[in-house]
């Protein structure tokens, strides 16, 4: 029974797998300077350790934003949320998981009655705009001082194209491990309320109950890195700025700098011990800061570089996802508990009387004119994301288009 509620988790770390290996070696990938088969395999091991073993720092943020008490409220929430990510990867539009976990999170807050933690929801929005300004500050910096470091060096072409290649094999896996370790609480962290295991002796050490789903959470986003991240390793490595090898190494390394930063509790307790404020574990967007390193090596080389017309769409979709994902846990929080009699979860304060039936009603007496009116509100639902889709669907094939026209016309001359 376990195992049957987490496999919403597990399908959501396959999609953040699929979407956001990109973040990582998408722009070595896209600049032909690693195959993805190794990217895949490298990042895949990586990102199962940082899960495992830098993973509960991130994770507590998640529970102070929502404490999702019932294991079917969780699997809902993850399922809408993995839903929404596996839409915007169909579409080839990388998008945020953290977004698409939190919508669920507020999402169930609303259905149950429950306050939404303000103090982390600050937090963690906050990084959703100084994520991206962080990334291209330390992605700006790290260019001019690669570039700096070549010009001084006087290294022959091949020479640094070799060693180019073998740092981004060793910046990918930090890349991997960061990534894993501060999003990881997007995959199982909505779990970890609901879920109480016994120490697992390994022998060597032992691994607690929120290691044991981080684990499983890692080996998800792993199958996902290797089974269906190809093509958004091409989108991002390819359509929003031409990217030399140089710039992709930057931008791994200013990726995986900024997750990282966020994800150690070390980190953090050493900057208190010197007196400054602690530094927040929060789940980060790597997708924002990996977009917002590749805009930054972008403004610094020439706006003209910048397709602004990729970059509308993916902003279209970062304010698309908290707000899909938090609708369709809403409305399937309504269906599971009322349909399926399933314990979705209660309102903290009050245990004696969920805040779910007293907003969404029983199936009994008047409550049946709820049911239809929630069925009507979720079928305009669906319409509205079916609108969506095909929207961005028939982008894509158009774009996909030009650039089939473009590449004959170009073999032509």
């Amino acid at each position: 029974m376990i195992l049957l509620f987490l496999v919403s988790g597990l399908f959501l770390g396959w999609s953040l797998g699929s979407n956001d290996a990109a973040n990582v070696f998408g722009s070595a990938v896209g600049s032909k300077m690693i195959s993805f088969r190794k990217a895949a395999i490298i990042a895949s091991v990586f990102v199962i350790l940082g899960a495992v073993l830098q993973g509960k720092g991130a994770s507590a943020t998640l529970d102070k934003l929502g404490a999702v008490n019932a294991i079917g409220g969780a699997f809902t929430a993850a399922l809408a949320a993995a839903v929404t990510v596996h839409l915007m990867t169909k579409l080839t539009i990388p998008v945020s998981t953290t977004q698409a976990i939190v919508g669920s999170i507020i999402g169930w807050n609303l259905f149950t009655g429950n306050p939404t933690g303000s103090k982390a929801l600050t937090q963690i929005v906050s990084t959703w705009i100084s994520g991206p300004i962080v990334g291209a500050a330390i992605a700006i910096l790290l260019y001019i001082a690669l570039k700096a470091v070549k010009k001084k060096s006087g290294i022959h072409l091949v020479r640094f194209e070799s060693w180019i290649r073998t740092s981004l094999i060793i910046v990918g896996a930090f890349g991997a491990f960061s990534l894993g370790a501060n999003n990881i609480a997007n995959v199982v962290g909505i779990f970890i309320p609901a879920f109480n295991l016994e120490g697992l002796n390994l022998g060597l050490f032992t691994l607690s109950s929120s290691q044991q789903l981080f684990l499983l959470g890692g080996i998800a986003i792993a199958a996902g890195i290797l089974t269906n991240s190809e093509n958004m390793m091409n989108v991002v490595g390819n359509q929003i700025v031409e990217l030399s090898s140089e710039a992709a190494l930057v931008v791994v390394f200013s990726q995986a700098i900024v997750l990282f930063i966020f994800s150690s509790s070390g980190l953090s307790s050493m900057i208190t011990g010197i007196g400054l404020p602690p530094i927040p574990m929060v789940p980060v967007s790597s997708t924002q800061v990996m977009i917002g390193s590749i805009i930054g090596i972008g403004l610094y080389k020439g706006v003209r570089n910048i397709n602004f017309g990729i970059l509308g769409e993916i902003g279209i979709g970062w304010v698309a996802t908290p707000v899909l994902s938090g609708l369709l846990t809403f409305f399937s929080l309504f269906f599971v508990k009322n349909i399926f009699g399933i314990d979705v979860g209660h309102k903290l304060t009050d245990l004696q009387e969920p805040a779910a039936a007293n907003m969404a009603g029983q199936i009994t007496g008047t409550g049946l004119s709820h049911i239809l009116k929630y069925f009507l509100l979720s079928v305009l639902f669906a319409g509205i994301a079916a609108i969506i889709y095909f929207y961005f669907l028939e982008r894509k094939k158009k774009r996909e288009f030009r650039r089939s026209e473009e590449r004959f016309w170009s073999n032509l001359k």
